[in-house]
């Protein structure tokens, strides 16, 4: 399988929310939530972006405290986290003003329930006017919602769909390292909606192709595999081999 970053609908949703984020003046908000459903590469996507564009990654944990956050925050701006929690706060000030990056919360739904925690992450936006996007579940929206002052705040919202026909073969032609019908990328679309469900068959693909040599997998090889998938005659091949001897 080939080691490619696949630009989805939802990967350029989120760089265009990015750009969008960048380029607001002073005194806009920059604040912003990419949420969705588990398994359509949110977290992937976020810290690929983190990378390109030199931002600060965190993820919340279900133990997270507000001066955990914190102390996260300090530690990834290279600072030493100092003992006192409003020192603490004015190191990210500080810091961020120095010099500003972006900020991408994942898996904010940890943090939803803590209101001190969400409203200092307001008031180190509001300080420092660096971008903040959260990324959380299905439910971050609806949970955030609740905090009125940083909700008003959010400046764009993008939520993460499942893939289209098109995401499916996208992903397929890119990453799988055998050649696929389009009949089959339908199936395999109506199979699986999730990246690593995909990633998954892909390396089924892959393992049938090379044991059976095999370059094109069509729909008749595919219905096979998945069909035989748990049975012993996949293991062996032996139902792909007699769709191929037909």
């Amino acid at each position: 399988m080939r080691k490619i970053f696949v630009k989805t609908q939802n990967v350029k949703n989120f760089i265009a929310l990015i750009n969008s984020l960048q380029n607001k003046p002073d005194g806009i908000s920059k604040m912003a939530l990419v949420y969705g459903e588990p398994g359509l590469g949110k977290s992937r996507t976020a810290l690929w972006l983190a990378a390109q564009n030199d931002a600060i990654y965190i993820r919340s944990t279900n133990l997270m405290t507000g001066r955990w956050f914190l102390e996260e925050l300090v530690d990834e701006l290279g600072e030493i986290p100092r003992y006192w929690t409003s020192d603490l706060f004015k190191q990210c000030v500080n810091k961020l003003l120095e010099r500003p990056q972006m900020i991408i919360i994942d898996e904010i739904d940890y943090l939803a329930s803590d209101q001190k925690t969400i409203e200092t992450i307001r008031d180190i936006h509001d300080k420092t006017n660096v971008p903040i996007i959260f990324v959380g579940m299905t439910l971050a929206q609806k949970k955030l919602q609740r905090y009125k002052h940083l909700y008003d705040r959010l400046s764009d919202i993008v939520q993460f769909k499942s893939f289209s026909v098109i995401d499916v073969q996208e992903i397929i032609s890119q990453l799988c390292e055998v050649e696929v019908t389009e009949p089959a990328v339908s199936i395999i679309h109506n199979q699986a909606n999730r990246f690593r469900q995909i990633v998954r068959i892909i390396n089924r693909l892959e393992a049938v192709a090379k044991t059976n040599n095999i370059e094109l997998i069509d729909e008749n090889i595919l219905k096979e595999i998945l069909k035989n998938e748990s049975r012993q005659d996949f293991k062996d091949n032996k139902g792909v081999k007699q769709v191929l001897h037909r």
